[in-house]
């Protein structure tokens, strides 16, 4: 079996949920910010927040992300007391409401990750890739799953002319040292990100997305989050609230070349795209056990 074919039968369990990557995982995408690009203000109160996540969950998300710092091209960074007051709330009382579906933080901050963790989160997805050491300790001493992205620089300068030789070898060179280092640490259940939009030019990401399949030949899960992505925007010419068909078009691709997170708005749309493409992947419909628990 090639490395691509060994993720498809990976399992990451943690606090009692399994998360297969047989078929295509579907995370809902919930900001708790009144500045992120796409829906800045909407969920900035936990109560709509936490409204927001469970709409999510009827629509089909297997995964539900939480976050509660804008990371969109030149955002200002957010305290650790205030992104605390945020997405601490939410979390525990979905926790509580929605006890079938995985929580993911999605932060770069461990005292945030470790209050989440806490509170009922089971994985940690982290932008910075998981290079803060107290933040690669929390994964090792919780034996959370975590989410490793690729970003060039940092939210406030990285869509600064983002320059590469080759895009797609720098970032695999990147999941390479970071692999090799968190197993170091103790860091086993790792899912890779190649970070559509975080550093790179509208023609690297298409790049990324073209030779996908040589990161998923890592061997590890793959997550993507192509979302409402300026890339889509300048490929077609269509504003933030328009690009939902490129991103249908775009997650398709990726999952067809090794993706198996799509990281989406819209988890009803979102779960359509992943079933489709499942069942043309694998010549047959996947089985669902969205949900599953178990050791």
């Amino acid at each position: 079996m090639s490395k691509a074919g060994r993720s498809a039968s990976v399992q990451y369990s943690h606090k009692g949920f399994r998360i297969s990557f047989a078929r295509t995982q579907v995370m809902g995408i919930v900001n708790v910010t009144p500045d992120s690009f796409s829906d800045g203000g909407k969920y900035h109160d936990p109560a709509q927040a936490l409204a927001h996540a469970r709409r999510l969950a009827q629509q089909g998300a297997d995964i539900i992300d939480i976050g509660g710092e804008s990371s969109r091209p030149g955002a200002a960074p957010t305290s650790v007391e205030e992104e605390l007051a945020r997405v601490i709330p939410v979390v525990r009382a979905l926790a509580k409401s929605i006890s079938h579906i995985p929580i993911s933080i999605d932060t770069y901050k461990p005292e945030v990750a470790a209050a989440a963790l806490a509170e009922g989160a089971v994985m940690i997805n982290d932008i910075s890739g998981l290079r803060n050491p107290a933040m690669a300790s929390l994964a090792a001493k919780t034996k959370a799953p975590v989410v490793v992205m690729h970003m060039k620089g940092t939210p406030q300068n990285m869509q600064r002319n983002p320059t590469y030789k080759d895009v797609v070898a720098e970032v695999k060179e990147f999941f390479l040292e970071r692999i090799k280092t968190l197993g170091r640490m103790g860091v086993k259940k790792i899912i890779l990100d190649p970070g559509i939009g975080f550093g790179k030019t509208a023609n690297h990401n298409l790049m990324l997305l073209n030779r996908l399949e040589e990161i998923a030949a890592l061997g590890y899960p793959l997550l993507v989050g192509l979302s409402r992505k300026s890339f889509i925007g300048k490929a077609l010419g269509a504003d933030t609230e328009d690009r939902e068909t490129g991103g249908v078009a775009a997650n398709a691709i990726a999952i067809a070349k090794g993706a198996r997170i799509i990281r989406v708005h819209d988890a009803g749309l979102g779960r359509q795209t992943a079933i489709m493409a499942d069942c043309i992947r694998l010549g047959k419909k996947p089985v669902d056990r969205r949900g599953q628990t178990g050791p």
